[in-house]
Protein backbone atom coordinates (compact mmCIF):
# COMPACT_ATOMS: atom_id res chain seq x y z
CA UNK A 1 0.00 0.00 0.00
CA UNK A 2 1.45 2.85 -1.20
CA UNK A 3 1.19 6.80 0.19
CA UNK A 4 0.82 9.94 -2.11
CA UNK A 5 2.30 13.48 -1.17
CA UNK A 6 0.67 16.38 -2.87
CA UNK A 7 3.48 19.24 -3.46
CA UNK A 8 2.49 22.69 -1.61
CA UNK A 9 1.57 25.49 -3.92
CA UNK A 10 4.92 27.56 -4.99
CA UNK A 11 5.47 30.21 -2.38
CA UNK A 12 6.72 33.51 -3.17
CA UNK A 13 10.49 34.23 -2.60
CA UNK A 14 11.43 36.05 0.20
CA UNK A 15 13.33 38.49 -0.47
CA UNK A 16 16.92 38.51 0.66
CA UNK A 17 18.33 41.86 2.79
CA UNK A 18 21.31 43.32 0.75
CA UNK A 19 24.29 43.05 2.97
CA UNK A 20 25.02 46.45 1.86
CA UNK A 21 21.50 48.36 2.30
CA UNK A 22 21.05 49.73 5.66
CA UNK A 23 17.93 50.88 6.93
CA UNK A 24 18.58 54.41 6.50
CA UNK A 25 19.08 53.81 2.84
CA UNK A 26 15.65 51.79 2.50
CA UNK A 27 13.68 54.62 4.89
CA UNK A 28 15.48 57.18 2.48
CA UNK A 29 14.30 55.13 -1.00
CA UNK A 30 10.95 54.68 0.72
CA UNK A 31 10.36 58.16 1.13
CA UNK A 32 11.69 59.23 -2.16
CA UNK A 33 9.36 57.21 -3.86
CA UNK A 34 6.44 58.79 -1.68
CA UNK A 35 7.67 62.24 -2.65
CA UNK A 36 7.59 61.16 -6.42
CA UNK A 37 4.28 60.01 -6.16
CA UNK A 38 2.66 63.20 -4.30
CA UNK A 39 4.64 65.15 -6.64
CA UNK A 40 3.02 63.78 -10.10
CA UNK A 41 -0.41 63.35 -8.28
CA UNK A 42 0.10 66.77 -6.90
CA UNK A 43 1.36 68.25 -11.08
CA UNK A 44 -2.17 65.95 -12.28
CA UNK A 45 -4.25 67.97 -10.04
CA UNK A 46 -3.04 71.58 -11.00
CA UNK A 47 -2.60 70.47 -14.60
CA UNK A 48 -6.09 72.05 -15.55
CA UNK A 49 -5.67 75.73 -13.55
CA UNK A 50 -1.77 75.43 -15.50
CA UNK A 51 -2.61 74.52 -18.90
CA UNK A 52 -4.70 75.54 -21.66
CA UNK A 53 -7.71 73.33 -23.18
CA UNK A 54 -5.79 71.67 -25.92
CA UNK A 55 -2.99 70.40 -23.81
CA UNK A 56 -5.43 69.53 -20.88
CA UNK A 57 -7.41 67.35 -23.48
CA UNK A 58 -4.19 65.35 -24.36
CA UNK A 59 -3.62 64.45 -20.48
CA UNK A 60 -7.21 63.19 -20.46
CA UNK A 61 -6.19 60.80 -23.63
CA UNK A 62 -2.80 60.07 -22.49
CA UNK A 63 -4.79 58.77 -18.77
CA UNK A 64 -7.36 57.00 -21.48
CA UNK A 65 -4.20 55.34 -23.39
CA UNK A 66 -2.49 54.88 -20.10
CA UNK A 67 -5.12 52.44 -19.05
CA UNK A 68 -5.05 50.55 -22.21
CA UNK A 69 -1.89 49.78 -21.66
CA UNK A 70 -2.15 48.73 -18.18
CA UNK A 71 -4.86 46.31 -19.68
CA UNK A 72 -2.06 44.90 -22.31
CA UNK A 73 0.50 44.89 -19.17
CA UNK A 74 -1.88 42.54 -17.13
CA UNK A 75 -1.69 40.00 -20.20
CA UNK A 76 1.95 40.81 -21.54
CA UNK A 77 3.77 41.59 -18.25
CA UNK A 78 2.52 39.45 -15.86
CA UNK A 79 0.79 36.05 -17.41
CA UNK A 80 3.74 36.34 -20.13
CA UNK A 81 0.93 36.58 -22.99
CA UNK A 82 1.69 39.10 -25.76
CA UNK A 83 -1.13 40.51 -27.39
CA UNK A 84 -2.14 42.67 -30.31
CA UNK A 85 -6.01 42.57 -29.37
CA UNK A 86 -6.64 44.87 -26.72
CA UNK A 87 -7.66 47.74 -29.05
CA UNK A 88 -10.64 45.14 -29.99
CA UNK A 89 -12.11 45.54 -26.73
CA UNK A 90 -11.01 48.81 -26.55
CA UNK A 91 -13.09 49.68 -29.02
CA UNK A 92 -16.09 47.40 -27.78
CA UNK A 93 -15.92 49.31 -25.06
CA UNK A 94 -16.00 52.39 -26.62
CA UNK A 95 -19.08 52.06 -28.88
CA UNK A 96 -20.95 50.37 -25.96
CA UNK A 97 -20.47 53.82 -24.07
CA UNK A 98 -21.42 55.86 -27.33
CA UNK A 99 -24.53 53.73 -27.94
CA UNK A 100 -25.75 53.95 -24.46
CA UNK A 101 -24.75 57.67 -23.83
CA UNK A 102 -27.40 58.10 -27.25
CA UNK A 103 -29.86 55.61 -26.05
CA UNK A 104 -30.21 54.82 -22.89
CA UNK A 105 -28.38 57.43 -19.90
CA UNK A 106 -25.81 60.07 -20.22
CA UNK A 107 -24.69 59.01 -15.93
CA UNK A 108 -20.57 57.84 -16.62
CA UNK A 109 -20.43 55.44 -14.32
CA UNK A 110 -22.67 53.23 -15.86
CA UNK A 111 -21.83 53.80 -19.30
CA UNK A 112 -17.98 52.74 -17.81
CA UNK A 113 -19.71 49.65 -16.37
CA UNK A 114 -21.83 48.45 -19.37
CA UNK A 115 -18.32 49.29 -21.75
CA UNK A 116 -16.39 46.84 -18.91
CA UNK A 117 -18.63 44.15 -18.69
CA UNK A 118 -19.67 43.87 -22.90
CA UNK A 119 -16.43 44.09 -23.26
CA UNK A 120 -15.52 41.24 -20.28
CA UNK A 121 -18.26 39.26 -22.36
CA UNK A 122 -17.02 39.51 -25.78
CA UNK A 123 -13.93 38.29 -24.51
CA UNK A 124 -15.26 35.24 -23.07
CA UNK A 125 -15.88 33.30 -26.46
CA UNK A 126 -12.51 34.72 -28.02
CA UNK A 127 -10.27 34.68 -24.96
CA UNK A 128 -11.38 31.02 -24.72
CA UNK A 129 -9.61 30.45 -28.02
CA UNK A 130 -7.06 32.60 -27.59
CA UNK A 131 -5.43 30.90 -24.71
CA UNK A 132 -5.30 27.43 -25.53
CA UNK A 133 -2.57 28.73 -28.01
CA UNK A 134 1.17 30.59 -26.20
CA UNK A 135 3.84 32.77 -27.77
CA UNK A 136 3.58 33.79 -31.54
CA UNK A 137 0.22 32.03 -31.69
CA UNK A 138 -1.13 33.39 -29.33
CA UNK A 139 0.09 36.76 -30.73
CA UNK A 140 -1.51 36.78 -33.88
CA UNK A 141 -4.66 35.25 -32.41
CA UNK A 142 -5.56 38.43 -30.62
CA UNK A 143 -4.58 40.37 -34.45
CA UNK A 144 -6.69 37.93 -35.87
CA UNK A 145 -9.06 39.34 -33.73
CA UNK A 146 -8.31 43.02 -33.46
CA UNK A 147 -8.93 42.93 -36.62
CA UNK A 148 -12.30 40.83 -36.87
CA UNK A 149 -13.85 43.67 -34.40
CA UNK A 150 -12.18 47.15 -36.48
CA UNK A 151 -14.34 45.10 -39.50
CA UNK A 152 -17.52 44.54 -37.32
CA UNK A 153 -17.13 48.31 -36.68
CA UNK A 154 -16.70 49.53 -40.51
CA UNK A 155 -19.40 47.12 -42.14
CA UNK A 156 -22.14 47.13 -39.09
CA UNK A 157 -23.59 50.32 -40.26
CA UNK A 158 -26.79 50.33 -38.45
CA UNK A 159 -25.00 50.12 -34.89
CA UNK A 160 -21.51 51.56 -35.34
CA UNK A 161 -21.97 54.13 -38.09
CA UNK A 162 -19.80 52.20 -40.51
CA UNK A 163 -15.79 54.37 -41.24
CA UNK A 164 -18.31 57.77 -40.12
CA UNK A 165 -18.67 56.39 -36.78
CA UNK A 166 -20.75 57.64 -33.72
CA UNK A 167 -20.92 61.20 -33.42
CA UNK A 168 -22.75 63.89 -31.02
CA UNK A 169 -22.46 61.83 -27.86
CA UNK A 170 -23.54 64.10 -25.22
CA UNK A 171 -21.34 65.33 -22.33
CA UNK A 172 -20.96 62.42 -19.82
CA UNK A 173 -22.87 63.52 -16.20
CA UNK A 174 -20.04 61.98 -13.57
CA UNK A 175 -23.67 61.19 -11.07
CA UNK A 176 -27.43 61.63 -10.99
CA UNK A 177 -28.31 65.14 -10.64
CA UNK A 178 -25.15 66.58 -11.46
CA UNK A 179 -24.50 68.85 -14.40
CA UNK A 180 -22.84 67.61 -17.75
CA UNK A 181 -19.09 67.65 -17.85
CA UNK A 182 -18.80 70.04 -20.94
CA UNK A 183 -15.34 71.81 -20.22
CA UNK A 184 -12.63 70.01 -21.18
CA UNK A 185 -11.08 70.58 -17.24
CA UNK A 186 -13.92 68.85 -15.68
CA UNK A 187 -14.01 66.37 -18.12
CA UNK A 188 -9.95 66.04 -17.05
CA UNK A 189 -10.87 65.37 -13.45
CA UNK A 190 -13.97 62.80 -14.77
CA UNK A 191 -10.80 61.06 -16.47
CA UNK A 192 -8.43 61.36 -13.46
CA UNK A 193 -10.42 60.16 -10.20
CA UNK A 194 -11.51 56.64 -12.43
CA UNK A 195 -7.86 56.17 -13.56
CA UNK A 196 -6.72 56.32 -10.15
CA UNK A 197 -9.18 54.30 -8.74
CA UNK A 198 -8.33 51.85 -11.75
CA UNK A 199 -4.80 52.03 -11.33
CA UNK A 200 -4.83 51.59 -7.54
CA UNK A 201 -7.28 48.09 -8.38
CA UNK A 202 -4.79 46.61 -10.68
CA UNK A 203 -1.37 47.40 -8.50
CA UNK A 204 -3.73 45.76 -5.35
CA UNK A 205 -3.88 42.78 -7.91
CA UNK A 206 -0.18 42.70 -8.32
CA UNK A 207 0.55 41.51 -4.85
CA UNK A 208 -2.52 39.26 -4.39
CA UNK A 209 -2.13 35.03 -4.50
CA UNK A 210 -3.78 34.76 -7.97
CA UNK A 211 -1.33 37.36 -9.61
CA UNK A 212 1.59 35.22 -8.23
CA UNK A 213 -0.20 32.05 -9.56
CA UNK A 214 -0.04 34.33 -13.38
CA UNK A 215 3.67 35.01 -12.64
CA UNK A 216 4.23 31.27 -12.16
CA UNK A 217 2.31 30.67 -15.73
CA UNK A 218 4.99 32.87 -16.88
CA UNK A 219 7.80 31.78 -15.58
CA UNK A 220 6.98 28.22 -15.75
CA UNK A 221 3.67 26.93 -17.01
CA UNK A 222 4.17 23.01 -17.03
CA UNK A 223 5.18 22.89 -13.14
CA UNK A 224 2.48 25.15 -12.79
CA UNK A 225 0.08 22.33 -14.31
CA UNK A 226 2.25 19.44 -13.12
CA UNK A 227 1.35 20.78 -8.93
CA UNK A 228 -2.13 21.16 -10.23
CA UNK A 229 -3.09 24.47 -11.02
CA UNK A 230 -5.29 25.09 -13.80
CA UNK A 231 -3.30 27.19 -15.95
CA UNK A 232 -5.69 28.17 -18.78
CA UNK A 233 -8.63 28.78 -16.06
CA UNK A 234 -6.27 31.62 -14.52
CA UNK A 235 -5.19 32.52 -18.10
CA UNK A 236 -8.89 33.35 -19.51
CA UNK A 237 -9.78 35.14 -16.45
CA UNK A 238 -6.87 37.63 -17.08
CA UNK A 239 -7.75 37.93 -20.30
CA UNK A 240 -11.43 39.04 -19.80
CA UNK A 241 -10.15 40.83 -16.91
CA UNK A 242 -7.86 42.81 -19.21
CA UNK A 243 -10.63 43.24 -21.81
CA UNK A 244 -13.08 44.68 -18.97
CA UNK A 245 -10.33 47.29 -18.33
CA UNK A 246 -9.61 47.96 -21.86
CA UNK A 247 -13.46 48.59 -22.14
CA UNK A 248 -13.48 50.90 -19.38
CA UNK A 249 -10.76 52.92 -20.97
CA UNK A 250 -13.21 53.07 -24.22
CA UNK A 251 -16.19 54.54 -22.53
CA UNK A 252 -13.50 56.65 -21.07
CA UNK A 253 -12.37 57.47 -24.65
CA UNK A 254 -15.77 58.71 -25.55
CA UNK A 255 -16.40 60.54 -22.71
CA UNK A 256 -13.48 62.67 -23.96
CA UNK A 257 -13.59 62.65 -27.68
CA UNK A 258 -17.35 62.51 -27.72
CA UNK A 259 -17.05 60.30 -30.67
CA UNK A 260 -16.02 57.12 -31.98
CA UNK A 261 -14.70 55.51 -35.08
CA UNK A 262 -13.43 52.01 -36.31
CA UNK A 263 -9.73 53.38 -36.15
CA UNK A 264 -10.42 53.51 -32.29
CA UNK A 265 -10.34 49.75 -32.73
CA UNK A 266 -7.60 49.47 -35.57
CA UNK A 267 -4.38 47.75 -35.43
CA UNK A 268 -2.51 51.29 -34.35
CA UNK A 269 -3.97 51.34 -31.46
CA UNK A 270 -2.92 47.85 -30.43
CA UNK A 271 0.78 48.13 -31.66
CA UNK A 272 1.05 51.37 -29.31
CA UNK A 273 -0.36 49.79 -26.41
CA UNK A 274 2.13 46.83 -26.94
CA UNK A 275 5.26 49.47 -27.14
CA UNK A 276 4.09 51.04 -24.44
CA UNK A 277 4.41 48.12 -22.18
CA UNK A 278 7.88 47.38 -23.68
CA UNK A 279 9.69 50.87 -23.55
CA UNK A 280 7.97 51.09 -19.89
CA UNK A 281 9.55 47.67 -18.63
CA UNK A 282 7.57 44.60 -18.73
CA UNK A 283 5.75 43.76 -15.64
CA UNK A 284 5.94 47.59 -14.33
CA UNK A 285 2.52 49.14 -13.61
CA UNK A 286 3.65 52.79 -13.89
CA UNK A 287 6.33 51.82 -16.16
CA UNK A 288 3.47 51.35 -18.68
CA UNK A 289 1.66 54.48 -17.69
CA UNK A 290 4.89 56.56 -18.09
CA UNK A 291 5.66 55.20 -21.75
CA UNK A 292 2.28 55.85 -22.72
CA UNK A 293 2.52 59.31 -21.96
CA UNK A 294 5.89 59.24 -23.86
CA UNK A 295 4.59 57.49 -26.38
CA UNK A 296 1.54 59.84 -27.05
CA UNK A 297 3.12 63.03 -26.61
CA UNK A 298 5.93 61.85 -29.25
CA UNK A 299 3.41 60.84 -31.64
CA UNK A 300 0.63 63.90 -31.38
CA UNK A 301 3.12 66.66 -29.94
CA UNK A 302 6.29 66.39 -31.34
CA UNK A 303 4.79 64.71 -34.61
CA UNK A 304 3.04 67.87 -35.51
CA UNK A 305 6.08 70.14 -34.97
CA UNK A 306 7.06 72.33 -38.14
CA UNK A 307 10.39 70.82 -38.33
CA UNK A 308 9.26 67.08 -38.86
CA UNK A 309 5.46 67.64 -39.79
CA UNK A 310 4.34 64.32 -41.02
CA UNK A 311 6.91 62.20 -39.34
CA UNK A 312 5.81 60.79 -35.91
CA UNK A 313 5.78 57.13 -37.05
CA UNK A 314 9.66 57.93 -37.87
CA UNK A 315 10.32 59.42 -34.50
CA UNK A 316 7.99 56.31 -32.91
CA UNK A 317 10.11 54.32 -34.62
CA UNK A 318 13.30 56.04 -33.26
CA UNK A 319 12.14 56.37 -29.86
CA UNK A 320 11.63 52.35 -29.59
CA UNK A 321 15.02 51.56 -31.06
CA UNK A 322 16.79 54.34 -28.39
CA UNK A 323 14.31 52.47 -25.14
CA UNK A 324 15.60 48.58 -26.51
CA UNK A 325 19.52 49.63 -26.57
CA UNK A 326 19.63 51.94 -23.82
CA UNK A 327 16.75 50.52 -21.43
CA UNK A 328 17.43 47.12 -21.80
CA UNK A 329 14.79 46.64 -18.59
CA UNK A 330 12.90 49.62 -19.95
CA UNK A 331 11.64 52.98 -17.79
CA UNK A 332 11.29 50.45 -14.76
CA UNK A 333 14.60 49.49 -15.14
CA UNK A 334 15.76 53.18 -14.22
CA UNK A 335 17.35 54.11 -11.45
CA UNK A 336 18.40 57.21 -10.02
CA UNK A 337 21.64 57.81 -8.49
CA UNK A 338 20.84 57.96 -4.16
CA UNK A 339 23.02 59.78 -2.21
CA UNK A 340 24.29 57.92 1.18
CA UNK A 341 23.79 59.68 4.09
CA UNK A 342 27.21 60.01 5.57
CA UNK A 343 27.21 58.76 9.46
CA UNK A 344 28.70 60.82 11.95
CA UNK A 345 31.85 59.67 13.83
CA UNK A 346 32.74 60.33 17.61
Amino acid sequence: MSTTTSTPPPQSPTPSASPSASPSTSTGRFMSSRATVAAVLLGLTLAPFLLGPYAVATLSRILVFALLALSVNLLTGLTGLPTLGQSAYFGVGAYTAAVVAKNLTDIGPLQLLLAAGVSALVAVPTGWLAVRARGVVFLMLTLAIGEIVYSAAVNWKSVTGGTDGISGVPPVVPLPGTPALELDGLVYFYVLAVFLLLFAAVTRLGSTPFALALRGIRDNEPRMKAIGYPTRRYALTVYCGAAALAGAAGSLWVSVQRFVSPGDAGFEIAALALLAVVIGGTGSMWGACAAAALIWLTRDYLGNLEAVAGRGPLLLGLLFVIAVYTLPRGLAGVRLPHRPSRKRTA
